[in-house]
């Protein structure tokens, strides 16, 4: 899905800035970069994405590792708006709260959605070392893991990601399992390299999380 693509580029593009800024202690430039650089990057990634070629998809039924998420919920009536408040969410207002408290980011950024169609409900949130001594309305923490998952290792294009929950649903059904939490998207690997070139995208890694019972 294309709203996918984009959110995803909002991602990488500001978690990194605010790795850096968090581990530099001083604000980073980057932030402004990469909104100008978002079109660019856009055209790029959707021109490797044009291959025809069917994405990776590798299940494994596992035990979530345990995080403490530092999370925001919102809403949208477009996708365009989405990416926007996602920009908003990980480059300001949560890069804010770790600053503040002083916190480490410990993993990859993660998204819950709860509806794939207008208007749009999602959570968006990073994993941190410790709980902060006072959260911001807003703003709340969300703890996962410690719980059977079964884990669609995705490798391919972004707009590819939805291909993944049906296999998921299959096995669900397949092994009489009950969801118990909402899915969520683990974005693991930065879709560009170290010298700001796109990777081949059957070489990035998402994990999709199905949780159960």
């Amino acid at each position: 899905m294309k709203l996918r693509l984009i959110l995803i580029l909002f991602f990488f593009t500001f978690l990194f800035s605010i790795i850096n800024a968090c581990k530099n202690g001083k604000n980073s430039e980057s932030e402004k970069t990469g909104v100008d650089t978002i079109k660019r990057l856009a055209v790029k990634i959707e021109q490797k994405n044009s291959l025809n070629r069917a994405p990776v998809i590798n299940l494994n039924d596992t035990m979530a590792i345990k995080h403490l998420v530092l999370c925001m919920r919102d809403s949208a009536a477009t996708s365009g708006r989405i990416a926007k408040k996602l920009g908003e969410i990980y480059s300001v207002k949560l890069a804010a709260v770790i600053k503040k408290n002083k916190l480490k980011i410990l993993g990859s950024p993660m998204a819950w959605y709860r509806n794939q169609k207008a208007p749009y409900f999602f959570e968006a949130g990073l994993p941190i070392d410790k709980k902060p001594l006072k959260l911001p309305a807003g703003v709340f923490l969300k703890s996962i893991g410690s719980d059977s998952t079964i884990v669609a290792h995705f490798y391919g294009p972004y707009n590819l990601t939805g291909q993944a929950y049906p296999v998921l649903q299959e096995w669900i059904k397949d092994h009489k399992k009950k969801l118990i939490h909402p899915p969520y998207e683990i974005y693991i690997d930065d879709p560009m390299d170290k010298n700001g070139k796109l990777k081949d995208p059957y070489k990035v890694q998402t994990d999709i999380v199905f949780t159960w019972k």
